[in-house]
């Protein structure tokens, strides 16, 4: 459940900025249209998530400026999420906090890299590159899979594009 909207006598960014994107799927959400998850049907696969809480979290980021809804098919109407100049100012923030979970609760290395597309330096935590120290925005980026990920494993549309080299944000195909 998000914090409450009443914060009597506090002027807090990080209070606001929770009731947008500290709910527990939300996150999840963002992290996924970074990779590039686009439609209804591929987050819901790929997060096992059930629907009603997903279409809950979907009209939020879209009423937060995060997501824009675009129609991508008519006949039966059919939207997909894209990330808005805002939501990809998310990219910072959950890269740093996927790569401290594996520093600090992965138990087999990174499940994913982050690679700078130009130079194919790895991304630090700060979204600098390791090689050419240039600061790296998502559109710049190639996630790749890491020794963590494993064999096997989830065998949904979008696991399965990420066990290749993909550029962030483009769509998984």
């Amino acid at each position: 459940m998000a914090l409450g909207k009443n914060y009597d006598g506090q002027s807090c960014a990080l209070a606001s900025t929770l009731e947008v994107i500290g709910e527990r799927w939300t996150l999840l959400i963002v992290r996924d249209a970074l990779y590039g998850v686009r439609r209804f049907g591929d987050f819901q696969a790929h997060l096992d998530i059930p629907k009603a809480v997903l279409s809950q979290r979907l009209a939020t980021l879209v009423d937060a400026g995060v997501l824009e809804r675009r129609r991508y098919q008519e006949a039966p109407p059919r939207d997909e999420y894209v990330l808005t100049a805002a939501g990809r100012e998310l990219w910072l923030p959950v890269l740093a906090l996927a790569q401290w979970g594996e520093r600090n609760l992965g138990e087999h290395g990174p499940r994913r890299l982050f690679h700078h597309v130009s130079c194919g330096g790895r991304i630090e935590a700060t979204s600098y590159c390791a090689t050419c120290g240039a600061m790296v925005g998502p559109a710049d980026v190639e996630v790749r899979p890491g020794p963590g990920l494993g064999a096997g494993g989830r065998q949904d549309r979008v696991s399965l594009a990420l066990r290749t080299p993909h550029r962030m944000l483009d769509p998984i195909p």
